[in-house]
């Protein structure tokens, strides 16, 4: 798909929030406009806006580069609000937001709030980027047991390079990792038809980029995370 020709799709698709019964949007929208309460301070009609998980014990994506945001406006019409807005996870807050990432580092633990939230959200529309810092085997493993809990019904599965999610803006042909060895692989929870949540066990958090005091530490990451993740946004919006 030509990117240039995308703008027509989403701003279409932003202007929409169909309701899911409950006050909150229903599945095949995008979560960010129309909102009533708690909206962003910046942006306004057809501009995309992205959470950034708190999750578990006020944990937070602290270093989780936002250039990915900066680099699809540039590269296709697509607008976004190029920061992302702190957002805890068992809010009514977060349906405001198609888009959201997590990451961090170490052991934590899900509210049962904070899982309900999270699986209605991915149920109806959202969509959910996630990615251990500086490659946390702790966090990996506790990422993998949550997302089970919430959805003991799905696996995650690896995703084909084929997959459009790899091509819609920037033509991605492999994972360049940082370390040597099998090539890196993206996976991802899919519902009706549609992938709703990746996961990069390898890092998809462009630290190099993510601000002071944050940088890999000896973990694996993606190079071409920029890329990947805005495919992955622009994945979001157009499915």
């Amino acid at each position: 798909m030509n990117a240039r020709r995308m703008i027509v799709l989403i701003v279409a698709a932003t202007a929409l929030v169909p309701s899911g019964g409950d006050g909150v949007p229903g599945r095949g929208s995008v979560l960010g406009a129309g909102a009533d309460e708690g909206a962003p301070a910046e942006g306004g009609p057809g501009v995309v806006q992205c959470a950034n998980l708190i999750y578990g014990q006020d944990k937070s994506s602290v270093c989780f580069a936002e250039e990915f945001l900066a680099l699809l406006q540039r590269e296709t019409n697509i607008r976004t609000n190029r920061r992302f807005y702190a957002v805890k996870s068992d809010s009514v807050e977060l349906y405001q937001y198609p888009f959201a990432i997590m990451t961090g580092e170490g052991t934590f633990t899900l509210t049962p709030a904070q899982r309900a939230n999270l699986r209605k959200y991915l149920q109806r529309g959202g969509f959910l980027v996630a990615s251990p810092g500086c490659s946390s085997t702790q966090w990996d493993a506790c990422f993998r047991a949550e997302i089970q809990a919430i959805f003991p019904e799905i696996k995650l599965r690896k995703i084909p390079m084929s997959h459009p999610i790899f091509h819609i803006v920037f033509d991605v042909t492999a994972l360049d990792t940082t370390h040597s060895g099998p090539p890196g692989y993206l996976e991802g929870l899919e519902i009706d038809g549609k992938i709703v949540m990746v996961y990069s066990s390898d890092g998809l958090n462009d630290t190099a980029n993510a601000g002071p005091g944050c940088c890999c530490c000896g973990g694996n990451e993606v190079r071409n995370a920029r890329q990947i993740n805005a495919n992955l946004l622009a994945y979001a919006l157009l499915h």
